[in-house]
């Protein structure tokens, strides 16, 4: 595994719908689809065109609809021992959601949550190469660009974060009556904290997409059924995020330069 303890390696989206879901996200990102030859899953490749594999894509089955399971995009952090890290989140107050598991010729995986219960996934992968899922180094369209922990404990979520993966609080901007957004660096920065708003039903992480244009994006959200939570709103770097649910109803986000709007 080349990546370190911590790392973001991989992006998943649990769907109901995944032939929806891929024409929705193929439009507005322009991601290609590919099976995974997984035998005993129905489990989708995400690509970035002309780029590489950035996440899959998981349909709900009956039984994990019956267990509460909803459309939602899950983050998968990088583990250098599967087993080890799920004692030691337990002990630090999280909770191992779905067992350890090996998926051949990919590497150890298991579901867990923080003390708060925001969902994400830990993986000890089996592949020599570097993922770029989350585009750490320079900015690449396709690819996760920030990952945000909505918390309903933000102080209790850095510390066990950090503990367990050695991330560090780098700054933090007041945000007003939304409170402080703290950001978060190992070695890179690779998101920040918020606290959660009131109306959130739990504890969830957010992950930004990249898009060559904001407004491009926004059009093609509507037009594929998706809904617009939030923006386009201005951030440092000339850039703009929106905040949306697609079709089937899973939070995503986008950041992106304004080339064609004003």
């Amino acid at each position: 595994m080349a990546n370190k303890h911590g790392d973001f390696i991989w992006y998943e989206l649990l769907t109901d719908n995944t032939d929806l879901a891929q024409s929705f996200y193929g439009n507005v990102l322009d991601w290609e689809f590919n099976d995974s030859g997984q035998a005993e899953m129905d489990y989708t490749i995400i690509t970035a065109k002309a780029s590489a594999d950035i996440g899959g894509m998981l349909q709900i089955t009956t039984e994990m609809k019956a267990g509460g399971a909803q459309p939602i995009w899950l983050g998968y952090l990088a583990a250098d021992d599967v087993d080890a890290c799920i004692e030691r989140i337990i002990t630090s107050g999280g909770t191992e959601i779905m067992p350890a598991t090996d998926i051949p010729d990919v590497g150890r995986i298991a579901m867990v949550s923080d003390p708060q219960g925001a969902l994400f996934y830990i993986m000890r992968g089996l592949s020599d190469e570097a993922s770029l899922a989350f585009a750490a180094d320079h900015p690449r369209d396709g690819h996760c660009a920030w990952n945000e922990l909505m918390s309903s404990n933000p102080a209790g979520a850095r510390s066990f974060y950090g503990k367990e993966f050695g991330w560090i609080k780098d700054s933090e901007m007041d945000m007003g009556p939304m409170g402080t957004y703290e950001f978060l660096r190992h070695d890179h920065m690779i998101g920040a904290i918020m606290p959660s708003p009131e109306a959130m039903p739990r504890p969830m992480w957010n992950y930004y997409f990249r898009v060559a244009d904001i407004d491009i994006a926004v059009e093609k959200v509507k037009a594929g059924g998706g809904t617009i939570l939030t923006g386009p709103d201005p951030i440092p770097g000339d850039e703009y995020t929106i905040q949306g649910l697609d079709p089937q109803g899973a939070v995503f986000s986008l950041v992106g330069q304004r080339k064609a709007g004003t």
